[in-house]
């Protein structure tokens, strides 16, 4: 469904759903409702305003009736964010396509404490593209490389790609070495990741995740190792590593959850997105874009 207010600072609208009744008369008695412990006077004001807007952007009043309007979207406050000392590099850039190298520690899109400090709001106010839209995700914690879509109309034949895994990913990590490990080696199993629980895992039953690993080379007890999923499942290679008794240098999640700390900027994951590789759908020809970044435990 399309927002009618447009992006600003990078930011896209908030959309909400009323419900069709319940005790309250009106939208903004709703709102305060559900929301009023955080910011009650900014919440009338905005409705005041005429800063909160339905379907086609008709501006809601502190009278709107409830069952007025099944959807509202406005503008959240920001609380003011420190900005995350990385850049995020250009790898590439036309009327369709924005590929980027996404730094260590940024997020692709907004969330939670990270709105402004995403990659996705960083780059639509840089560039002056409010439309653009990521065509997949790295975690915060993962670099390299990252496309984004630049143009609605040609946008649905890259996701496609995604849709389809006709997309090749590589990606590069630093961990340690097993003497006993045989590589190459393809682990399959199956994943799960609730949206309250902070971890992926492994458990029993038909395999959803893929992951081929080859050792490229080995230095004092660290290698450096090449990961090709064949699936994407969230924090798949990092568990995946991490069931081998190969857990990625840094990773403060696998194979221990170590106790939340601040981000230490000299101690990134060792894990990047090297390359993507895949047919341009629209000239048809192979493309690859490669990452110009590098794994600071294992340098060159």
């Amino acid at each position: 469904m399309q927002s009618p207010l447009p992006v600003r600072n990078g930011v896209n609208a908030t959309r909400l759903r009323l419900p069709s009744e319940g005790p309250w008369k009106t939208a903004m008695d709703y709102v305060l409702e559900r929301f009023g412990h955080v910011d009650p006077d900014g919440i009338v004001n905005r409705f005041e305003r005429g800063e909160v807007v339905g379907l086609g952007g008709v501006p809601l009043t502190a009278a709107t009736p409830l069952n007025e309007h099944t959807f509202i979207w406005y503008y959240r406050e920001l609380p003011p964010e420190e900005r995350i000392p990385v850049d995020i590099g250009i790898l590439h850039h036309d009327e369709n396509l924005l590929v980027v190298d996404k730094p260590h520690f940024l997020p692709t899109t907004p969330g939670g404490m990270y709105v402004a400090e995403s990659a996705l709001v960083r780059l639509r106010v840089q560039l002056g593209i409010p439309d653009l839209i990521p065509m997949h995700r790295l975690d915060r914690m993962t670099a390299g490389v990252l496309l984004f879509s630049t143009n609605p109309e040609t946008r649905g034949k890259y996701q496609i790609l995604f849709e389809k895994r006709r997309i090749s990913k590589e990606y590069e990590a630093v961990a340690p070495v097993r003497e006993d490990l045989a590589l190459p080696l393809t682990v399959r199993s199956r994943m799960i990741k609730s949206r309250t629980y902070l971890l992926a895992q492994e458990v029993e039953g038909e395999p959803n995740a893929e992951t081929l690993i080859e050792l490229m080379e080995s230095r004092d007890g660290l290698g450096r190792y090449r990961l090709s999923p064949h699936t994407g499942k969230t924090h798949q290679l990092r568990v995946h590593m991490a069931s081998q008794g190969i857990g990625i240098l840094n990773d403060s999640f696998y194979p221990e959850l170590l106790p939340q700390a601040p981000d230490d900027y000299a101690r990134p994951l060792q894990l990047l997105a090297r390359s993507v590789r895949f047919t341009d759908p629209l000239t048809r020809e192979p493309v690859e874009y490669r990452s110009r970044l590098s794994l600071d435990a294992f340098p060159g």
